[in-house]
């Protein structure tokens, strides 16, 4: 089984367009459990990542078996963790990477599979740090013709992360 943990970005919510999108494509999918965090009433990047870590060990997941995807603060989130230990896959959209604000903004992704979709009319997260980061690590990244929401994106964001989730579920079977 693998779990898919959405992460909704700061002003947002668990009923976020995206976040409930994603969770429909994850449903659909067999030996695929989506969960959806609630991070509402939670300002601070830290205090988030401390709720997400606490869930994924409170429903004793191993995270060589979890899908981190999130947007925004959701998608920094989603690489803070695998920063920490190794996951299954990273699906970042607009990832909130390279703001002086967060805790750490050059965070080693470490996950089997990541794709990052960023749009290059993104006032609020600068799309050059998510690009330099994606050279640096190599990663996977298309870069859209939108705004921070990525709501004009959403058909590419679906497609992409049902054929992300496939790719991930066929490297989590086992041997």
């Amino acid at each position: 089984m693998m779990t898919v943990y959405l992460s909704h970005g700061l002003e947002s919510g668990p009923g976020a367009l995206k976040i409930q999108a994603l969770n429909g494509i994850a449903e659909q999918l067999d030996n695929c459990e989506p969960v959806v965090m609630d991070y509402r009433g939670m300002a601070k990047p830290q205090q988030r990542l401390h709720h997400l870590l606490a869930t994924i060990a409170s429903r004793h997941d191993s995270l060589a078996n979890c899908v981190l995807a999130g947007s925004s603060l959701g998608g920094w989130l989603s690489a803070a963790v695998s920063a920490q230990q190794p996951v299954l896959g990273c699906f970042l959209l607009a990832p909130a990477l390279g703001l002086p604000d967060y805790p750490e903004t050059s965070l080693t992704i470490q996950a089997a599979e990541t794709h990052i979709i960023h749009g290059w009319r993104d006032d609020v997260v600068a799309p050059g740090p998510v690009i330099e980061h994606a050279r640096l690590q190599r990663l996977s990244l298309r870069m859209v013709d939108d705004d921070h929401r990525l709501h004009d994106s959403l058909d590419t964001i679906l497609s992409d992360f049902e054929r992300f989730l496939v790719q991930c579920a066929a490297l989590n079977r086992p041997c």
